[in-house]
């Protein structure tokens, strides 16, 4: 089962949603209770500096949850994914990802949850303002590597997804586990933000490093990369090769391997390794297959590598993943 619910009405939920006492936190810091109605878990929301802000994001839903947002202004935006993920129609990031986004225009997009055993996310939110005096992007190389996280409000945004790295991990860490109240909190969790996006920053003037490398997708090539998309999709368990995929889709491997990789932020298969484990949770979550029989549908030959992998995104083993949505399904019976 899956819930559908506008923007506007999810963040109704959240300004409905309890608050929990300022002893528990600092004036800086607010936690909301996840709307029952979805879910169950926690967002917390701290105003570090003006024009800085960090979200830390644990809970559960009860549903794959579908989230329908409108054409709209965005901040530059950095977010990890320590536990769960979302995907939409322009790019998707999960478990041990991360998702940079740029100010601009956002398009209407739907945004899409799985019930997970668990989400647990950190974003930093960053007011252009704030980005153009920090960093002091007034020489010419720096406003040509950079400036693209900074759209006009008339453009629309830069997203990308990554893998994030051992450094990142750590620091991400030390956010969670900040031993700190007070003031000093403040100023330790704003180091740590700052951390990340330096840290993220040295990524991006990595890839401006290499944009003479970045082939220029006609239209036709994009619609021909999104064939390939499918293609994977419709053939889960047991998809062609790179190269065969690459003929019967009329490119070559070349183009196929680099395009994909920018339309999509991410390698053929490992886009796909991603989508068999989705698909798996779906499955599992549906309750009327067995694990062997999960794996061998998506497309997973050794069913401990399926363990270990499902493991790795979800957090659960699949076999405790199935006993749980049994269970539930039985008590709401």
């Amino acid at each position: 089962m899956s819930i559908t619910i506008l923007q506007t009405d999810f963040w109704q939920l959240f300004s409905e949603a309890e608050e929990l006492p300022k002893q528990f936190t600092d004036e800086f810091d607010t936690i909301y209770r996840y709307p029952q109605e979805l879910g169950q878990g926690y967002i917390r929301y701290l105003q570090l500096r003006e024009g800085l802000d960090l979200t830390i994001a644990e809970y559960q839903l009860h549903d794959h949850l579908i989230l329908k947002s409108p054409e709209r202004q965005h901040d530059v935006e950095f977010t990890f994914y320590l536990s769960g993920g979302h995907k939409n129609q322009f790019s998707s990031a999960f478990t041990d990802q991360y998702a940079v986004c740029g100010s601009g225009l956002a398009p209407k997009e739907c945004y899409e949850w799985l019930a997970n055993p668990k989400n647990v996310s950190i974003s930093i939110q960053i007011e252009a303002e704030f980005f153009y005096s920090y960093l002091d992007l007034h020489t010419e190389q720096k406003a040509t590597q950079l400036t693209h996280l900074l759209g006009k409000p008339e453009n629309r945004y830069y997203v990308r997804s990554g893998n994030t790295n051992s450094l990142m991990t750590i620091a991400l860490q030390q956010i969670l586990q900040c031993p700190y109240q007070d003031v000093a909190k403040r100023i330790y969790l704003e180091s740590k933000a700052l951390e990340l996006i330096a840290l993220l920053i040295v990524e991006e003037l990595a890839l401006g490093q290499f944009k003479k490398d970045i082939y220029y997708l006609k239209p036709d090539d994009i619609e021909r990369i999104h064939y390939a998309k499918d293609v994977l999709i419709k053939n889960i368990d047991n998809p062609p090769s790179l190269i065969a995929l690459a003929r019967l889709v009329g490119l070559n491997d070349c183009t196929l391997k680099r395009g994909f990789h920018q339309v999509f932020g991410t390698t053929a298969f490992s886009y796909l390794h991603h989508y068999r484990l989705e698909k798996a949770e779906q499955l599992l979550a549906a309750g009327e297959m067995s694990v062997g029989e999960v794996a061998r549908t998506v497309g997973f030959a050794d069913r401990s590598y399926f363990a270990a992998a499902f493991r790795k995104k979800y957090g659960v083993n699949p076999s405790l993943y199935l006993k749980s949505r049994q269970k539930q399904r039985k008590n709401s019976a």
